[in-house]
């Protein structure tokens, strides 16, 4: 019965309406079909159901808005040969003006060489200290 409402709605939206209905539905919302008796036991008294043909007889006032993107207009402006060439000009400069890897890695080295980098701690350093180097005394 739903497929009939695939041309106008998704699925996404049938599942939304039809929640929403039947919740209405299960707190004691008025029906907007004129049902009798025999149908709501039909239908077993299933929100679900009612609201599935209150949606397929069109009944419901429920209206679904679908945000679509914005068509928004860029106009590119288009660079002429003489600004591409500063460009790129500008970008090498900045190249060199940053130093080279190797130039780091040879400071580095003598970074190393001079000893200004801390040497790595080993357990025995960590060990608690002596009662002698203390002052305490037993």
């Amino acid at each position: 019965m739903i497929e009939k409402l695939r041309d106008k709605f998704t699925k996404y939206e049938v599942a939304r309406i039809l929640g929403a209905r039947a919740l209405q539905l299960s707190m004691d919302a008025p029906l907007l079909l004129k049902t009798n008796k025999n149908q709501l036991e039909e239908l077993n008294y299933d929100s679900l159901k009612i609201a599935e043909q209150e949606l397929l007889e069109g009944v419901l006032p429920i209206t679904i808005r679908r945000p679509l993107p914005k068509r928004a207009e860029k106009t590119i402006k288009k660079l002429s040969q003489e600004e591409i060439e500063k460009k790129l000009e500008k970008e090498k400069q900045e190249i060199q003006a940053k130093p080279s890897e190797e130039a780091e890695e040879e400071g580095e080295k003598e970074v190393q060489t001079a000893g200004e980098i801390m040497e790595m701690a080993s357990p025995e350093d960590e060990a608690e200290p002596a009662e002698e180097e203390t002052g305490e005394e037993i």
